[in-house]
């Protein structure tokens, strides 16, 4: 049996090592349920909430000290000023979630950590308070070769450019909420087994999540189960700026079932990303083209999507620049319109699905579109294209096919086309309608032995 004065004992030279017993904050007490084992609690150690520049020196001192013993530091809830604090090898830095507040305040940089094996931070708000970052810092939380970054349960606000960047960097980050970011919300480039997952992201100037690398190969990061919505382009361009989700030069790359809504260009961008997967996703009033699939690429798979709202539906092109290799099946497109985000002599808005090149188009629903349901090719530049069992209703032309000296073949079998205003199936010169209707009967018995085209019902 232990006494009642040797328990206080015992708990007071925890407290005097820094070391506390389980520490629990309820849910009566206005926070969710907190347990502390095993941390080291910075106000034990005299670092309070609002406590100004030498606050920030001795919370680095506990951060350093806790890490040395791979501990954790708990802050208690509070707003807690800080700047140029880098994080060494083994920082655990944990709060109460909604509470326990990172305060940036000013003088030129927030968070840092380079070159270390493994970072945790959760359950705390890490708040930029709209201050500038010096010209050497690119985010709120700037991460460089770190083998284990893990930030979960955090809020990321008021960043002047990107909320958080990960450079060279493996780990997660996960139901995390990342607001008002000037730039970016997260831009994560040659990362090393990354994972996105669960996150909030909304109100970012100019993309939410982006998956970059500097040289074009293989990436591997999984981008599943978020939420986007209210991505800007305060840079303007023509799409490389806006996107929710924007893959570049990163290959093997995830995007699945992810809630996305309202990005002034795509929900979706993968740039020069081979092997993608882009299931499941919901993307809603998207400024450009919803999901894209563009330039030097080989393998896109494009499954189970649902578009409600957009200039363009899903678009998988860029052949002239190598863009090739895709499956397009069982998506939802819907409610699409005639114009854009910019105006372009060369730019095609309404289209439902845009292919060119090696490409199965099949199982999908279009509907509501104001120019073309499928469009197939573009000049000379089609090879290989089977387009099946789709249904296409409400368009002005049900598929557009390019009939261009140079076009590869194409075969259109089984679909269901209804309400197309000029035509099922038209024969198109670069944009230019060159053909009668070729729905009801075989392109290559009208001339074009490019084309395949049977079975198709009109009504």
């Amino acid at each position: 049996m232990i006494s009642r004065r040797a328990a206080l004992t015992m708990i007071a030279g925890a407290a005097a090592a820094g070391t506390l017993p389980p520490r629990v904050f309820s849910a009566q007490q206005g926070f969710p349920s907190v347990d502390l084992r095993g941390s080291i609690d910075a106000g034990a150690h005299g670092v309070t909430p609002d406590g100004g520049d030498k606050q920030n020196r001795k919370l680095a001192e506990i951060i350093a000290k806790a890490a040395r013993q791979n501990m954790p530091v708990f802050l208690p809830p509070g707003n807690y000023p800080v700047s140029n604090l880098n994080l060494p090898e083994g920082t655990r830095i944990t709060g109460v979630p909604g509470a326990s507040r990172l305060v940036y305040f000013g003088d030129g940089r927030m968070l840092t950590a380079d070159g270390v094996r493994r970072i945790e931070l959760s359950n705390i708000v890490i708040d930029g308070a709209s201050r500038r970052l010096d010209d050497q810092s690119a985010a709120l939380v700037h991460m460089r070769g770190v083998g284990e970054i893990v930030i979960d349960n955090c809020e990321v606000i008021g960043a002047r450019k990107t909320a958080v960047q990960f450079e060279r960097c493996g780990g997660r980050i996960e139901r995390s909420r990342i607001s008002g970011a000037a730039e970016y919300g997260l831009y994560a480039v040659e990362s090393t087994g990354l994972s996105v997952t669960g996150n909030t992201v909304f109100d970012c100037g100019n993309g939410g999540i982006l998956i970059h690398r500097w040289t074009k190969g293989a990436d591997g990061t999984i981008v599943s189960g978020n939420r986007i919505s209210r991505i800007g382009a305060t840079h303007g361009g023509t799409g490389q700026y806006g996107n929710a989700i924007n893959l570049f030069r990163a290959d093997n790359v995830m995007v699945t079932g992810n809630q996305i809504s309202q990005s002034a260009f795509s929900a979706i961008r993968a740039n020069s990303a081979s092997n993608a997967q882009i299931a499941n996703n919901t993307c809603l009033a998207s400024g450009e083209t919803a999901i894209y699939a563009e330039f030097a690429f080989e393998g896109a798979m494009v499954s189970g999507n649902i578009i409600d709202g957009a200039a363009n539906g899903i678009s998988v092109v860029n052949f002239n620049e190598g863009g090739r290799l895709a499956t397009v099946a069982n998506n939802i497109v819907r409610n699409l319109k005639s114009t854009g985000p910019y105006v372009l002599d060369e730019a095609i808005f309404g289209v439902g699905i845009s292919v060119e090149a090696d490409t199965a188009v099949t199982g999908n629903v279009i509907e509501n579109v104001p120019l073309w349901g499928m469009a197939l090719g573009f000049g000379p530049y089609l090879r290989n294209v089977l387009v099946s069992n789709n249904i296409v209703r409400q368009a002005k032309v049900g598929c557009a096919v390019t009939v261009v000296e140079g076009a590869g073949s194409a075969l259109i079998s089984g679909n269901l086309f209804e309400a197309v205003k000029d035509g099922a199936v038209i024969g198109h010169r670069w944009k230019t309608p060159s053909t009668a209707e070729l729905g009801r009967g075989d392109g290559q018995a009208q001339g074009f032995k490019h084309l395949t085209i049977e079975n198709n019902r009109i009504v």
